[in-house]
């Protein structure tokens, strides 16, 4: 394939103006304006950040919820806030959006060279390979010696989706468990010692021992090639969607839940786990 200008088509579609890019960093600009929003006036990096991972969250779930609609909405949310952080930085001269684009562009030409130049074909796990000696040569480029095996893990991630990426990073050298049969034993032996710590240790370690559990979930959702968010987000669904079954259950009943006591819930519960079993076949 031939490799690309070093302008790539990002890039010269924000520079030569496309419309849709350039009237939303004029709105962004406009906000942000001496005479804008009193609110977007007086945010900066830091206030802002949270939004960005609340905006990547709701696209997961309208991914999750396979909301095209939705999808299109929330990709919006999240390049407004790539917007925002481009704008503000622009307001101090370090960058503009056009540096954003133009940045990410050669980075991933850079690091496909077996798409955009004349490197040799590469599979998946050859390709990981392949980024990781790449990012490790732009390290060395830009004066940031050898990077450690974990390092550039962000601890903003959500930490179940950190704590897969953790693993992912030492399994790459080595430090793995062959298979999910010991996984599943460590398993077993956290959950032992959370049991151990919740009798008899002070709260601090209750917390720890907990958290080593949840690490170790992580783990075996890693080898079993689940996303822990994924899943997660499905249990919180189904636990919501069931939730409801009992209210409107009591409702139809004249009642509500608060007039129930746990183990009428909890049968109402059975019966909407049922009915959805029943429904799934």
């Amino acid at each position: 394939m031939k490799p690309l200008d070093d302008r790539t088509a990002s890039d010269t579609l924000v520079l030569q103006g496309d419309a849709r890019l350039e009237r939303l960093t004029e709105i962004m600009a406009r906000l942000r304006a001496p005479d804008g929003c009193p609110w977007d006036r007086e945010q900066d990096f830091a206030s802002i950040a949270p939004y960005t991972l609340e905006e990547a969250a709701e696209v997961a779930d309208a991914i999750a919820r396979n909301d095209m609609p939705d999808l299109r909405d929330e990709l919006g949310d999240l390049l407004l806030q790539v917007v925002y952080h481009a704008q503000m930085a622009s307001e101090s001269g370090a960058f503009a959006l056009p540096d954003v684009i133009r940045s990410i562009s050669d980075k991933m030409v850079r690091r496909h060279p077996h798409v955009f130049a004349d490197g040799p074909e590469r599979d998946a796990s050859e390709q990981v390979a392949d980024w990781e000696r790449i990012k490790q040569q732009e390290r060395d480029r830009a004066g940031k010696g050898t990077a450690r095996t974990l390092d550039g893990v962000a601890l903003g991630l959500p930490a179940l989706t950190r704590a897969v990426k953790l693993q992912n990073r030492a399994a790459r050298v080595g430090f793995d468990w062959p298979d999910t049969s010991h996984v599943l034993d460590k398993v077993q032996e956290e959950s032992a010692e959370l049991v151990e710590a919740r009798d008899t240790l002070p709260y601090d370690k209750q917390v720890e021992e907990f958290g080593d559990l949840m690490f170790v979930m992580a783990n075996l959702a890693r080898h079993l090639k689940i996303d822990p968010e994924a899943a997660l987000r499905s249990a919180n669904a189904k636990f919501e969607r069931r939730f409801r079954s009992i209210e409107d259950a009591l409702a139809d009943q004249g009642r509500q839940v608060e007039q129930s006591d746990l183990a009428e819930m909890d049968a109402l519960w059975n019966a909407a786990k049922a009915q959805e079993r029943k429904s799934a076949t």
